[in-house]
């Protein structure tokens, strides 16, 4: 783990019991193996594991309590002691509204009606975690610069290039300008010409994809603001990133892969990102919005003959 990663990840006020699970999910992939098994038993049995001394979970962990309490500190605890209360809140929460014993583990023979309860769940939950782990200062410098950059390039490929997509034509539609860029030799050579007062966002879900990283690079280094949407903030994409909004994602499967799951998270930074760029520019956005829906009107009215 790196200290990047714990800089985005620490805060004086130790999480929310109810962001915990998501605190987990987000940083399991980059801990430790010894972490991660503390890590896994905490969002797995908090009941459980509120009732143990450190030295007990270090034991139902096969780890230490060195570890423990390193697992603590990571997930935002100042101790073992603020961890076990957290877990105690949170299996509290759980008692008194279960989740619906459902995953995201989609068999081929599944009926269609556990399918769609299983993704409705899934999808949820992964919204939860991300707006549970979304950091709202970092969202809000991203808002900011948005809202004042003379233009703002973005880039993303697959399914990412869809989010971004969808990002580009909400700010085009409140008036700035802003274009979505997936082929990496255009989003290379737009980056060029970026400079100081300029945005450029990258969407990654791995946090490596370098399509998506060498543009970004580029803007970074001419002088534009950078951001990084991404569920892996520790990934090379946040050394080119001045600001990074943290996504989650639900397990994959092999009928769901994490494209599609990441996709969901993506989205609903992307509409925070927008809403809060509309709230800031309101006086002009309002009147674009207006003007745009007024332009396409006559496209949703059948036409008599």
């Amino acid at each position: 783990m790196t200290s990047d990663v714990k800089e985005i990840f620490s805060s004086d006020t130790p999480p929310a019991p109810a962001a915990l699970a998501a605190k987990v999910r987000t940083l399991a992939p980059s801990m430790t193996r010894s972490m991660q098994l503390v890590a896994e038993a905490v969002a797995g049995d908090p009941a459980g594991c509120a009732a143990l001394t450190v030295t007990g979970l270090a034991e139902r962990t096969a780890t230490s309590e060195a570890t423990v309490v390193r697992t603590a500190r990571l997930l935002g605890y100042p101790g073992y002691r603020d961890l076990r209360l957290a877990l105690a809140g949170l299996a509290a929460h759980q008692e008194s509204g279960r989740a619906p014993a459902v995953t995201a583990d989609i068999a081929v023979d599944d009926p269609i009606a556990d399918v769609v309860a299983k993704l409705a769940y899934d999808e949820q939950q992964t919204l939860a975690d991300t707006a549970a782990g979304l950091d709202t200062v970092q969202l809000g410098a991203a808002v900011a610069a948005a809202s004042t950059a003379r233009r703002i390039d973005i880039y993303g490929v697959g399914a990412s290039s869809l989010v971004g997509q969808d990002l580009a034509q909400k700010l085009l539609r409140i008036g700035l300008i802003a274009h979505a860029h997936t082929d990496p030799h255009l989003a290379v050579t737009n980056a060029v010409q970026l400079r100081s007062g300029d945005v450029a966002i990258a969407i990654t879900h791995s946090g490596s994809t370098g399509d998506v990283i060498e543009p970004l690079r580029v803007a970074f280094d001419r002088g534009a603001t950078t951001v990084a949407i991404t569920g892996r903030p520790d990934g090379p994409v946040s050394q080119y990133a001045d600001h990074v909004l943290t996504t989650s994602t639900a397990r994959e499967s092999e009928l769901r892969p994490a494209a599609m799951s990441s996709r969901t998270s993506q989205l609903l930074v992307v509409d925070c990102l927008f809403i809060g760029v509309a709230q800031r520019t309101y006086e002009t956005a309002a009147p674009a919005l207006a003007a745009s829906y007024e332009a396409l009107a006559h496209r949703h009215t059948p036409r008599t003959r």
